[in-house]
């Protein structure tokens, strides 16, 4: 059965770098981006890049200063504001070099004991600085705080296995979610390629991907984006 996609769908397409790259890692993978001359129209679509804190800034300077059509965002979010709370970034401080703020990833709810509680916090602390969440969940139970917009299914057996959910399954929790919850724009993550990413935006309900892996290369997330 082919999927009809509404005109006015516009797709998110983000990068979670993860713990992974150095200065001089991160800015030879802008330096492919800029010698294709990628272009994108803003219409459709929005490719954002989430790398680790220590890189922000710099990626900042050259994605202004090569005007590449990419956003920047943040992997996590203090539930803080500014005060004495070392080790933290505050939403005020991302602000600064970035758009959007990942919250929830199942990463950080296994291995820090994020609980439900301290992400709302982190959701309320992110909209008081003007960025937009990119909240995860692992399937349609889990709970989505107040204010979200931008919701990321990710199952847990999907995230850097291979093995992605089939693109039928995560439409269905996407149609869920946006019932459920009033959400504009679920995305899908896990596994995303730039051989399966069709599959999954094509769905009506899917508005874009989370990519892991393969945005840790410069021409897979490029063909990502392409394809998508």
């Amino acid at each position: 059965m082919d999927f009809i996609v509404p005109h006015m769908k516009k797709l998110f397409l983000i990068a979670n770098w993860k713990s992974y790259k150095t200065t001089p890692e991160a800015l030879r993978w802008l330096q492919t981006i800029n010698d294709s001359q990628l272009t994108i129209d803003s219409n459709n679509k929005e490719a954002v890049v989430c790398p680790p804190f220590t890189l922000l800034a710099q990626m900042n300077w050259f994605i202004k200063t090569n005007n590449l059509p990419i956003k920047l965002g943040a992997q996590d979010i203090s539930p803080f504001g500014e005060g004495a709370y070392t080790g933290e970034v505050n939403g005020k401080q991302i602000k600064e070099i970035a758009d959007y703020a990942i919250i929830g990833h199942s990463e950080r709810r296994n291995n820090f004991s994020e609980s439900d509680e301290l992400l709302d916090k982190k959701v309320q602390m992110a909209l008081q600085s003007g960025l937009t969440s990119v909240f995860c969940i692992q399937n349609e139970k889990t709970p989505v705080p107040q204010g979200v917009t931008v919701v990321a299914y990710e199952p847990v057996f999907a995230i850097g296995s291979g093995q992605p959910d089939t693109p039928e399954s995560a439409n269905r929790v996407a149609e869920t979610v946006k019932r459920e919850h009033q959400i504009p724009s679920v995305l899908y993550g896990g596994s995303v390629t730039g051989e399966n990413v069709h599959d999954f935006t094509q769905m009506p309900s899917i508005d874009g991907v989370l990519v892991g892996g393969a945005s840790l290369d410069a021409k897979k997330f490029m063909r990502i984006i392409e394809n998508s």
